[in-house]
């Protein structure tokens, strides 16, 4: 017999109670289930360092193919900045399961004694010199990935490109798009639509990332060697450690993916041609700053270009529209085709998980994103885009501070209160996926992030500095600790013997992609330098 303890009908009237609540907020007639089959890939960042914490020296290792051209492992900035990618799957624990795979497969190739470095912020880093650029081989494209890196070493600073972080993509099913746009009268062209869309959302994600930032930052510290040089507001927790005591995410702050050049460029989300022509503009502008760097120093290439941004992916941003096509720019991408998907790029490692991020936080991102898309979304004017920014610097430098107020509309608010009326704004999305997959871990992964708006003292950034005043450790002991327990752990998991099979054979057949685009070049490397930077949309 059911009974309301057991889940019986009492569980189940609740369910459909908050699912219909759902649908009037979003002012939809019903959610089908198959709409719920959300599309999502990870992309996580991690450094390679030596049993003493500091940065690897070694080249990629070979048994991870070639970071050219693997589905699966690849290098970011530096040679030692590892970066995991994850297929597209429309399952979280799927996704999480092979994410741990993949670093499963890692640890076991990684050279002897190197491990993970876990948090986002990077580990003791006395010189420049000792950060190795990412090498992609001997073909046009991979000399461009290089230089690529060196000029971003020379406009921001090397040590600011070792910081890692999680890059979440996220897609509606192609199902949702055509009966979203019938459900609202819409005889736009799905893929218009779709766009127009997305750009809602990410117009809604810029006014609430603050929540994020405060929800699942991890980087509150870094060690004092990453400032060296230059100009900070941070204080002193010991002797080794710069921190801010009610900080959550650095990372995201002045010292991380933050500079006075790209601070000039005001990118519009109210129009895919607004958006491509912002960036465009900063792709074909010379930069003062850049032009006193130069092209070329005693035969050594310095930078791509000049420009605002030598490539696309340059600009910083928390979030970017995507789409995946083979032999084309991204903007002429998104341009030509729309937009196919969107990357959160605000999430910070977090070191007491295993790889970072767990299907708990997913759940959440999930229902947050969703919530973002089905809201209204109000075109947003400069003036409202600066105060985002100042919301996000306020949560990245104090979020956790008593009593701390954003700014909403012009108009004070406190951040918690904002918090609670977010989230429960975000229920309503939670209460439509649970209802999808009669569940009710959406709602659950909300109760959670809840708890952190009530106690800041559970948030990531806070369990960090406690450890570390309480057990006495400076941030790098603290990397290093956190990092050594996730080498043991996965020094003793196993994976099946067909993904193993599947990831060695991934990289052989990477190294012999890699040749192939090697030997296909006909072009010099100044010739197809000149062609690139003539690139016109």
């Amino acid at each position: 017999m059911s009974t309301p303890e057991n889940g019986g009908s009492n569980a189940a009237t609740s369910t459909s109670v908050a699912y219909t609540s759902a649908l009037d907020r979003f002012d939809l007639p019903v959610f089908k289930a198959e709409w719920a089959n959300i599309r999502r890939g990870i992309e996580k960042e991690s450094l390679r360092v030596t049993p003493q914490g500091r940065l690897a020296q070694t080249p990629h290792p070979v048994a991870m193919g070639s970071a050219l051209t693997h589905p699966y492992i690849t290098t970011d900035y530096s040679e030692a900045l590892i970066e995991l990618i994850t297929p597209v799957t429309d399952s979280a624990d799927a996704c999480i399961e092979f994410l741990t795979d993949i670093h499963k497969f890692t640890y076991d190739n990684l050279p002897d004694g190197e491990r993970l470095w876990v948090s986002s912020m990077p580990c003791l880093l006395e010189s420049e010199d000792e950060i190795p650029l990412a090498q992609y081989g001997n073909s046009n494209m991979g000399k461009l990935k290089t230089l690529y890196r060196e000029g971003l070493g020379h406009r921001y600073s090397r040590k600011m490109q070792t910081i890692a972080g999680i890059h979440y993509n996220f897609s509606m099913p192609e199902s949702f798009w055509q009966d979203y746009r019938s459900v609202l009268g819409s005889t736009e062209p799905v893929q218009d639509f779709q766009t127009r869309h997305y750009l809602r959302l990410i117009r809604n994600y810029h006014r609430y990332s603050w929540l994020l930032v405060y929800l699942f930052g991890a980087s509150p510290a870094v060690c004092s060697c990453f400032t060296a040089g230059r100009e900070h507001d941070l204080e002193k927790l010991d002797e080794y450690t710069l921190y801010k005591p009610y900080a959550t995410c650095l990372r995201m702050g002045d010292l991380g993916y933050r500079s006075d050049a790209q601070r000039s460029i005001y990118v519009c989300y109210n129009d895919i041609n607004n958006y491509i022509d912002s960036l465009y503009a900063a792709l074909s502008t010379s930069y003062p700053a850049y032009e006193a760097i130069g092209l070329e120093k005693d035969g050594t290439k310095l930078q791509i270009n000049t420009n605002l941004l030598q490539l696309e992916n340059e600009f910083y941003a928390t979030i970017r529209p995507k789409r995946v096509g083979e032999g084309e720019r991204p903007l002429a991408l998104l341009k030509a085709h729309g937009i196919q998907y969107v990357e959160v790029r605000a999430l910070d490692l977090n070191p007491f998980l295993p790889v970072g991020i767990n299907s708990e936080q997913i759940d959440f991102l999930d229902a947050f994103l969703l919530y973002c898309l089905l809201s209204d979304s109000p075109w947003c004017e400069q003036a409202e885009s600066v105060e985002s920014v100042q919301n996000l610097s306020l949560a990245v430098n104090r979020g956790r501070e008593p009593g701390l107020m954003l700014s909403r509309h012009e108009q004070a608010v406190s951040l918690k209160q904002w918090a609670d009326e977010l989230l429960q704004d975000i229920r309503h999305a939670a209460a439509i996926l649970d209802h999808a997959h009669m569940n009710s871990r959406y709602s659950d992964s909300v109760n959670a992030q809840a708890a952190k708006v009530a106690n800041p003292d559970l948030t990531p950034s806070a369990q960090i500095l406690k450890i570390m005043r309480e057990d006495g450790v400076p941030f790098c002991k603290f990397g290093m600790q956190a990092s050594e327990q996730t080498l043991a752990h996965f020094a003793k998991s196993s994976m099946l013997s067909a993904r193993l099979d599947h990831f060695t054979a991934a990289s052989a057949q990477s190294l012999a992609a890699q040749a192939n685009i090697e030997s296909q070049d006909t072009l010099g490397f100044d010739e197809f330098l000149t062609q690139w930077n003539n690139y016109r949309l």
